[in-house]
C-alpha cells in the first residue's frame, strides 16, 4: 500500500492548521522531545489502541526517522484513516528548530 509522505516544513504548517500528530515511538523515546499536542502511540500497541486514532480528516504519523511511522500510517490507511508519514521524522523536526515538548504529557 503506497503511504503518502511529507517532509516536517509541510508537517509543521498542517500541524498548525490542525491536522493531528501521532507518535508511534517507544516512551523513552518521547519523554526526550515530541511535537506538541502529539500524543504517543507506540507502534506494538497501534492495533489495539486504534480507537484512539482521530478517523476524520488527516493524520500524520511520526517516529525517530521515519520507518516506523510509515508502518504504522500503512496499518492506519488499511483500517480506512488518512495517515501520512512525516519524512525524517522527530529527529528531522528537531534539527529543522520546530518546537517540541519534554515529558510525558503530549503538551
Amino acid at each position: 500500500m503506497e503511504v503518502p509522505e511529507i517532509d516536517v516544513a509541510e508537517a509543521a504548517r498542517r500541524h498548525a492548521a490542525g491536522s493531528p500528530v501521532i507518535d508511534v515511538r517507544e516512551p523513552d523515546e518521547y519523554v526526550e522531545g515530541h511535537v506538541p499536542g502529539a500524543p504517543l502511540v507506540p507502534l506494538g500497541e497501534v492495533v489495539e489502541r486504534i480507537d484512539e486514532i482521530p478517523t476524520e480528516g488527516e493524520v500524520l504519523v511520526i517516529c525517530k526517522s521515519g520507518g516506523r511511522s510509515r508502518r504504522a500510517a500503512e496499518h492506519l490507511r488499511g483500517q480506512g484513516i488518512d495517515a501520512v508519514n512525516i519524512a525524517g521524522g522527530t529527529m528531522a523536526w528537531i534539527d529543522a528548530g520546530h518546537p517540541v515538548v519534554i515529558g510525558t504529557e503530549p503538551g
